[in-house]
């Protein structure tokens, strides 16, 4: 029973009975923000080696405008410089090893802002059913850190790289916190994996009152976690009304304002329409699905910058596969029905948008199909690819290292075979990753 609680505590859908023990959190002034706490992580003595990659073209995700014949120099981490084959060639050091892709499109390493990588679609469903059986019988049981990454989650980190995501944004991760574990690993070079920015469990409820929540945030940053997550509705795998909200507007503040204090972004779960414009209200960085998102709340998200993470390939793949999983037929029906009129409209009154596939309820690896789904509702392909690369990093507060190939920042580059300006279909089928000038996939 334990493991099922785990499993549903990992993506929010199952609330905590009660908050973790309090530590104490150093001041915000004393506090590294999550970004420079994991650029801290990152950082390697190793001297740097050099590496050039020719590249038939690259795309500028900004402009989206190509530039044909490019060498991308690195060295160890970093990009170093961008520029003409003819011309940096010459310059390149001795012995630089030389990477041919000058057959292909060449683009910076995608990000997904909405991943859970310590679970799956058959971990969910059976923690599901289990928990639903114990629950109603009163049972619970602690749960306890775990030193490593599961087995489970070093399969989903490396599937989820090799499909060409170098960078996520964990949101949901286990009651033992392997999702922190994971991260680590990662960080370490001990397993491949993408970068991650993680939340650890979200408050989903369990805990309630402003001085109790604020509380609860500084143990997550206490705990470890990069970013803070909370329920603003219901979710879906247990049936809870996802138009019911969670918290008050007191409490969601509270959570933000704390959050924000200790230099941690906020994502807030939200499919009705009233816990999206309360949430917004509260200032939240982003709200994740937005289903019930209304031509008020689009004004208000345009007007504070607040972030839509739609997740919309999930919808099509759930409620395929919820028979499948053996969930309930309320699962199946919550859905509400405007949904992809709400997202697409706001997607036309230009709502920042940054890419999100909630992998984990869905099969890892599949992350991509997220790009068709976008498109299909009025994104162009370039916007589904900014999405997912430039916007992606603004909203994860990584833009000066993530998101774009120039120099300085991180050498996350992937390449595909064909013009994902003409079809994002080809982004299903990344042939080289690399990450921080290590190859981790090339085929």
């Amino acid at each position: 029973m334990a493991k099922a609680i785990q499993a549903l505590l990992a993506v929010g859908l199952l609330a905590s009975s009660a908050p973790a023990p309090r530590q104490q959190v150093p001041s915000a002034s004393r506090m590294a923000s999550a970004g420079g706490a994991i650029a801290a992580r990152s950082t390697q003595s190793a001297q740097p080696t050099s590496v050039a990659i020719k590249a038939g073209r690259i795309l500028n995700v900004g402009t989206g405008a190509y530039a044909a014949q490019q060498i991308i120099w690195i060295e160890g981490d970093r990009i170093r410089q961008i520029g003409s084959e003819r011309e940096l060639s010459r310059r390149l050091p001795a012995g630089t090893r030389v990477i041919d892709l000058s057959d292909a499109t060449v683009l910076p390493g995608l990000i997904d802002a909405h991943t859970h990588l310590t679970v799956s679609p058959e971990s969910l469903a059976t923690a599901a059913a289990a928990a639903r059986a114990d629950l109603a019988a009163g049972q619970a049981h602690p749960v306890q850190p775990v030193r490593q990454p599961t087995e489970l989650s070093k399969r989903n980190a490396l599937i989820t790289i090799q499909a060409g995501f170098t960078t996520v944004r964990n949101l949901g991760g286990p009651a033992d916190e392997s999702d922190f574990a994971l991260r680590d690993a990662i960080d370490a070079g001990r397993i491949p994996g993408p970068r991650m920015l993680v939340s650890g469990t979200p408050l989903t409820g369990g805990v309630k009152g402003v001085p109790e929540l604020s509380a609860a945030v500084e143990d997550h940053a206490r705990r470890g976690a990069d970013v803070i997550k909370f329920f603003a509705t219901g979710g879906v795998v247990l049936g809870n009304d996802v138009n019911t909200e969670t918290y008050s507007d007191a409490e969601m503040r509270a959570i933000v304002d704390r959050a924000h204090v200790l230099g941690r972004k906020v994502a807030a779960h939200a499919h009705g329409a009233a816990g999206i414009k309360d949430a917004v209200l509260a200032g939240v960085d982003s709200i994740e699905h937005g289903s019930a998102i209304s031509e008020e709340i689009i004004q208000l998200m345009k007007a504070r910058g607040t972030y839509l993470v739609p997740t919309v390939y999930i919808g099509l793949w759930f409620q395929e596969n919820a028979t499948r999983l053996g969930l309930p037929e309320g699962n199946r029906t919550q859905a509400i029905p405007a949904r992809q009129e709400n997202l697409a409209r706001a997607f036309r009154e230009g709502v920042k948008v940054a890419f999100g596939s909630d992998s984990g309820t869905f099969p890892h690896g599949l992350n991509a199909r997220e790009f068709g789904a976008l498109r299909a509702l009025g994104l162009t392909p370039l916007q589904a690819i900014q999405a997912s690369t430039v916007s992606a990093a603004d909203l994860l507060g990584w833009s000066d290292r993530v998101g774009t190939l120039e120099a300085g920042k991180f050498a996350d580059i992937i390449s595909v075979e064909g013009d994902p300006l003409s079809d994002l279909g080809v982004l299903d089928h990344v042939r080289l990753v690399m990450k921080g000038g290590t190859v981790v996939k090339d085929r």
